[in-house]
């Protein structure tokens, strides 16, 4: 039975997400989908979002652009057929076993025609070499090959009853996360690493070998010449501009309207707890963008998966804060906010003026170095690569990337003639955003003692996962 359902999710990952056209990893609520739209479905309905398309609600849902509009993209999971209660892998019909089997044959047929041929066995009959093949679906960790759970926290081995109940009970919950020792945990695709794969370097006609940094085999050359600096910046750049919240052109377009005073008094009379709600909301939003652009950092997706993990939460609400400057109006001291401009008067009912006015002054320091959009993308990758965090299993993995990255920062200041000492000013940046992550964490412990409930209930899920070390310490002492 383990080998035919095993052969089984094999062939079905042969046919795209039904979202995003990317490489599907089973049949997840009710749907053929791969794990990153599983992950945003789960989320979704876990937090009850409510999105909003900046758009007309009809933004195209594709692989490179999911992360674009929540909105659009949660319509379109509900169009397809996506539900908590659908039946989930191994529980179909005959009639939807034999309706997929169809849409394999299909898929399998189109793949043959496309390629050259070459000798295949029956797919009704797989040879015993085939079958051997065929497994579930897996992630490499530090401790080699992890399966993954379904949505339901269930795993394709012979666990017992108790087991696999304990481990539905602890994704219902959400009070999992991720674990140092890379257990795997229901919540583990929370931030959609497992089974992404990192986007191709064929746009720029790159080789294996041009990173030497990223290979980490043996003693690799630090030195590196200008044209591997130059493709480096542009591969990151690239990655950038695709996993911006908002696109230049969408910059460009903006009004700049700020919230108008009855508008700003209606968020100051918000509840405390609202208040931080859409907070958490918006930056949860936000860190998906980041948490892609992570993944298009050309070696990061090499690193073991623990400490991918520390990477992305102790440097992605950084790489937010680097990013606000995008979307700062520093002759108003106004941000981007809910939909139009908004200055620190409308962050009143969170209860922590000191942290807002700090996170503006960085924001307006941002603003007068006037990085171009590459520089900004060379930062946040420095930033977020950042190799004295504590929890990394393999620092000097990291520390390579790092080096490498700031070798093309300095590379593309000096290129773009940039005055002296730019550099040393972005490192005091990356000091001060440790410094703003910090009082963060310490104004939501804050918070969490307060409203406990409120944060285990109303915080996204994602958003408990990457600052709820300490979160839930408070929780459990306010128990």
């Amino acid at each position: 039975m383990y080998f035919v359902i095993s052969a089984m999710k094999a062939q079905i990952e042969i046919i795209p997400c039904k979202i995003c056209g990317d490489k599907s990893s089973g049949i997840h609520y009710g749907v053929i989908t791969c794990e990153g739209c599983k992950g945003f479905f789960r989320r979704s309905q876990q937090s009850n979002a409510t999105y909003s398309c900046p758009r007309q609600k009809n933004c195209p849902i594709d692989r490179t652009s999911r992360n674009r509009c929540q909105h659009c993209r949660l319509q379109k999971c509900l169009l397809v057929g996506m539900s908590r209660d659908a039946v989930k892998f191994g529980r179909m019909s005959k009639k939807q076993r034999d309706s997929l089997y169809a849409e394999v044959q299909k898929h399998r047929l189109q793949q043959q025609q496309q390629a050259p041929p070459r000798p295949c066995p029956s797919l009704g009959s797989p040879s015993p070499g085939e079958t051997e093949s065929l497994s579930p679906h897996y992630t490499l960790s530090s401790t080699g090959l992890t399966e993954l759970p379904d949505e339901a926290g269930h795993y394709l081995d012979q666990n017992s009853p108790e087991e696999r109940s304990s481990s539905s009970k602890a994704d219902s919950g959400g009070g999992g996360g991720f674990y140092l020792d890379i257990q795997p945990s229901p919540d583990q695709s929370g931030l959609d690493i497992n089974g992404i794969k990192p986007e191709p370097l064929c746009d720029y006609g790159l080789s294996n070998d041009f990173f030497p940094y990223c290979s980490f085999s043996g003693d690799a050359s630090p030195t590196a010449t200008m044209a591997d600096l130059d493709h480096l910046a542009q591969i990151i750049s690239k990655s950038h501009l695709e996993t911006c919240q908002y696109l230049r052109e969408e910059l460009q377009q903006m009004s700049w309207q700020s919230f108008l005073q009855d508008e700003v008094e209606r968020y100051q009379s918000k509840p405390q707890e609202v208040m931080w709600q859409l907070c958490a909301v918006k930056i949860t939003e936000a860190i998906q963008y980041v948490v892609e652009f992570a993944k298009r950092i050309e070696g990061f997706m090499e690193l073991c998966q623990n400490d991918q993990i520390v990477l992305l939460k102790a440097g992605s609400l950084e790489v937010i804060f680097v990013r606000m400057c995008r979307v700062f109006d520093s002759h108003n001291n106004t941000v981007y906010f809910d939909g139009k401009f908004a200055g620190p008067d409308v962050f009143k009912a969170l209860g922590c003026d000191d942290l807002i006015a700090s996170v503006f002054d960085f924001a307006k320091s941002m603003c007068s170095l006037q990085l171009s959009e590459e520089e900004l993308a060379l930062f946040s990758a420095f930033v977020l690569l950042s190799a004295d965090r504590s929890w990394l299993q393999e620092k000097l993995q990291v520390e390579k990337l790092q080096q490498r990255t700031e070798s093309a920062l300095q590379h593309v200041l000096q290129k773009n003639q940039r005055e002296d000492g730019v550099l040393d000013k972005l490192r005091c940046k990356a000091s001060a955003l440790r410094s703003l992550c910090t009082r963060h964490t310490e104004k939501l412990s804050a918070f969490g003692a307060v409203y406990p409930d409120v944060v285990r209930t109303n915080f996204p899920p994602l958003y408990k996962e990457l600052f709820g070390a300490d979160l839930e310490l408070t929780l459990e002492t306010s128990d």
